[in-house]
């Protein structure tokens, strides 16, 4: 059924939603979906019919409007499609049906490293060590881009994705030809979510699961609870967006919303501008939930004008909005599975940390906890202790987006520059924005000296430090935690602040607003109290306090109406798809199949699909197997495959090394993602990865249980249970594959042999990147997990049940003289068909060959 909507000169075909007035936003969204794709009765009804407490069986099979990938992610992605279209000719299909089927958009931000920061020749030097390094990949992307039709790369040094995103590529409204419909974004990174600040819905799904619906193949979900959240009051003068973040993420990740969408709604979200929006649904991932939607709504409209975006496409957006029930009224708001609260009055400056961001801790107390673990002594001759800030950095899509954080920032900068403050020697200071527009307002304030005088000179547009490419420590401070054990702290503006992820030297990382990064850079270290203890002194002698420099919700405001322009913007993105001449001179040409390089370091043709069948062959029992690693809870995809540097001693640096690699060259594991030889050797190789198996130990070293229990690294005793055919299991606890939505992470272990994960609970995304890649995800029932049934990791693991018709609802497993019942998380049918294929791709490369 159509419907027809018209705007302006133009007369759209829509498809109705009458949708009740009680169903969420997010879901009215996934009922047009279902509707236009022409789903069965049953999945509508679901949606239809939805009620807020009622059973969450029925899943739905969505069809995402476009698929958004970085270049980490989108690198082995395409690599997959390359090795799908090979896989396409040696079966005797058409290689080019390996096509999307849907507009395919990757950002390059993930790349550049902050090797070089303080100096006005920072970002050129960045710039080019980013090349140097990934030219093989940026050249394999191009080939992309000339091969596949609609597969669009914006080149290096333009921002990061989901900025762009939220500034320039989204569309909130899709337009196609004559037709109208939501759209609805899937991206290869968590946080794909931040478009949710602007109404649009969308959210992290694997890369594997990413190249399905790139192909043409639905998406499926289970039917979601929605969790709203109340809004209302105004923020106190010493808050800012970003301690309302923290103080949500905090809420929610302890009222439980994994597998959730998050709404907001009341009073308060119509006073929220779209910048403080995106800053709260870019850290959906770290809440839990699968979505956090802010409903279209004036301020919405407003945004999209602002930010280039055409009248006739934004009065689009308002009309359809309306038509389609999807303008957000605050005074009605729908039923909720959850009803939450939040007076905006009550949030303080804060912070989160040392180790996960929904840790948040009020800035009065960081002193305090940051005391509370025993550390050895340090000598009193050494210059910097425990807790020293050794990398203060204002970086990642999550603040950067935001105006009001990073004037304030450069305001503080300004006074405490005028105050004849400076940071301090031992901190790396980098500024690294989510968006061109940032450096083009700062200059238009007059902030930019004040920021360069106090080290935060601009080292490029990219994640860097966020996502862990924040380059090596300065000399003398690496040389003095090595030497006397330091616990070093990096404050940082980003996201995410996982265990060996910032930088493998540094211990304890802080997430907090922009000004508060400068204002610790000041400091020098994390053990102060900045609401009671001076940053420093000024030349005469006197002390200067946080509070002297803070600068006034009314003054950033200022600032802001006077200087940020629409025409910012429209510059910005005028050439977002062009490239550099770097980019331009890059080697590249079309062709239907990849010409791989046997001799690359980059790019290598995985060997997931080496002599695929036509048909799949049947399902089998998991016997004899062994324990790879047991792990303890929240045990995120940073833990499994790591982002970071490469270090030397590690499997994958020896094999880099060994085929004549510098070290200075290794790069980091995010960047060789293309490269399977790398990253299966990377697997469970975080430097702060704990095993239960090898107690006392840091890193992936596991006991190679056919060799009487000698310590080798997980790469080495994988590869000898492999030998040996002895499959190999995981056992973990909560939480597992918390975090980014990594495919190496799945990719990882598959190729190391793991067939089965068996955990207390599961992340959302990572538990389908494990069944995408043919990992069966095993729950333990309810009370029962590693520890409770005296599971040392020592047994031989057997899993039963899988070699009838149809996979049961519980499996039998048996280690050595205990047995226990599992559940296998195969959620939706499409998971269960993915798994009997093996996996997504196999499963995708058979139905395009029967087709």
């Amino acid at each position: 059924m159509t419907d027809f909507l018209t705007v302006g000169a133009r007369r759209y075909r829509i498809h109705p939603v009458a949708a009740p007035a009680r169903l969420p936003y997010s879901l009215r969204i996934m009922l047009e979906n279902l509707l236009r794709h022409g789903a069965p009765a049953g999945q509508v009804a679901a949606l239809a019919g939805w009620q807020p407490h009622g059973d969450r069986t029925e899943a739905v099979e969505l069809h995402p409007a476009r698929v958004f990938l970085h270049d980490t992610n989108g690198v082995p992605a395409l690599a997959d499609l390359a090795a799908m279209r090979d896989a396409m000719a040696a079966l005797g299909g058409d290689p080019e049906r390996v096509n999307p089927a849907i507009p395919a958009e990757l950002v390059v931000d993930h790349s550049i490293i902050a090797d070089v920061f303080g100096r006005p020749d920072a970002p050129a030097r960045n710039a080019e060590l980013e090349y140097e390094r990934n030219a093989e990949r940026y050249r394999f992307l191009r080939w992309g881009q000339a091969s596949l039709r609609g597969f669009t790369v914006v080149p290096p040094g333009k921002g990061i994705m989901h900025q762009i995103n939220v500034e320039h590529l989204a569309r909130v409204v899709m337009r196609d030809g004559d037709e109208a419909y939501p759209d609805l974004c899937l991206g290869t990174d968590s946080h794909t979510t931040m478009v949710n600040g602007l109404g649009t819905l969308g959210w992290g799904i694997g890369g594997i699961e990413a190249e399905a619906a790139m192909l043409g193949q639905s998406v499926s979900i289970l039917v979601p609870d929605v969790i709203g959240v109340r809004l209302h009051g105004e923020l106190p003068v010493a808050a800012t967006a970003t301690d309302l973040v923290l103080t949500l993420t905090e809420r929610l990740r302890a009222h439980g919303v994994v597998g959730k969408i998050v709404e907001f709604h009341g009073p308060g979200v119509t006073a929220l501008p779209v910048t403080d929006r995106v800053t709260l649904s870019n850290m959906s991932p770290e809440f839990g939930s699968t979505a956090a939607l802010f409903p279209i709504d004036a301020e919405t409209i407003r945004y999209l004008r602002f930010t280039g975006r055409s009248d006739e496409h934004a009065d689009l957006v308002e009309a359809y909005a309306k038509a389609q029930g999807l303008w957000h009224d605050p005074g009605a708001p729908p039923s909720y599975t959850d009803d939450l609260d939040l007076d905006l009055a009550t949030v303080v400056p804060s912070v989160a940390g040392p180790r996960r961001p929904q840790d948040r801790i009020p800035l009065d107390g960081v002193k305090a906890g940051f005391r509370e673990q025993e550390r050895p002594p340090v000598p009193p001759d050494q210059e910097i202790g425990h807790g020293a800030v050794a990398i203060a950095a204002i970086t990642s899509c999550t603040n950067t987006s935001n105006p009001s954080v990073m004037i304030a920032a450069g305001l503080l900068a300004k006074r405490a520059a005028e105050r004849g403050l400076r940071a301090k020697p031992w901190v790396k200071t980098t500024l690294s924005p989510g968006s061109r527009v940032v450096m083009d307002y700062y200059g238009q304030a007059g902030l930019t000296p004040f920021l360069e005088r106090l080290g935060f000179t601009l080292a490029g547009f990219g994640c860097m430090t966020c996502i862990g490419a924040s380059g090596p420590l300065i000399d003398e401070v690496s040389r003095a935690v090595a030497e006397h054990d330091l616990d070093v702290a990096a404050v940082l503006s980003g996201n995410r602040n996982f265990e060996g992820r910032i930088q493998p030297e540094v211990r304890s990382n802080y997430l907090a607003s922009p000004p508060l990064v400068v204002a610790y850079a000041l400091a020098g270290t994390v053990d102060i109290d900045l609401t009671t203890e001076p940053l420093g002194t000024d030349p005469d002698g006197r002390p200067v306090y946080l509070r002297d420099l803070w600068p006034a919700p009314d003054e950033v405001r200022a600032v802001i109406d006077e200087v940020i322009r629409p025409e910012m913007f429209a510059r910005a993105y005028a050439d977002v798809f062009d490239g550099d001449e770097r980019w331009q001179r890059l080697d590249v040409s079309g062709s239907a199949t990849y010409p791989w390089d046997p001799g690359s370091t980059y790019v290598r043709r995985a060997p997931y699909l080496d002599g695929m069948s036509p048909e799949p062959p049947p399902l089998a029992d998991i016997t004899g197997a062994r324990v790879l690693v047991k792990l303890g809870d929240f045990i995120t995809t940073d833990h499994i495959s790591p982002p970071g540097a490469i270090p030397p001693s590690s499997p994958a640096g020896q094999y880099l090394t060994g085929l004549g690699v510098p070290r200075h060259q290794l790069n980091t594991y995010a960047s060789r993602r293309g490269n399977h030889e790398v990253m299966m050797r990377g697997a469970f190789a975080n430097v702060r990865l704990r095993n239960h198996l090898a107690p006392g130990t840091e890193g992936g070293l596991t006991p190679n249980l056919l060799d009487g229990g000698r310590i080798v690294t997980v790469y080495e005793a994988a590869r000898a249970y492999q030998a040996a055919s002895v499959p190999a299991v995981v056992l973990a606890g909560d939480g597992y594959g918390a975090g980014s939505s990594r495919d190496w992470a799945a990719k990882g272990p598959a190729l190391l042999g793991v067939k089965a994960v068996l955990a207390r609970s599961f992340e959302r995304i990572h538990r389908s990147n494990l069944v995408g890649m043919g990992i069966l995800p095993l729950q333990f029932l309810p009370g029962q997990g590693p520890d409770e049934l005296g599971l040392t990791g020592h047994e031989t693991i057997t899993v039963t049940g899988l070699t009838g018709p149809d996979i049961p609802p519980t499996l039998t497993v048996t280690a050595d003289a205990t047995t226990f019942e599992v559940r296998p998380r195969l959620d939706t049918p499409r998971e269960a068909a993915y798994y009997r294929h093996g996996g997504i791709m196999p499963y995708v490369l058979r139905h395009l060959l029967a087709d």
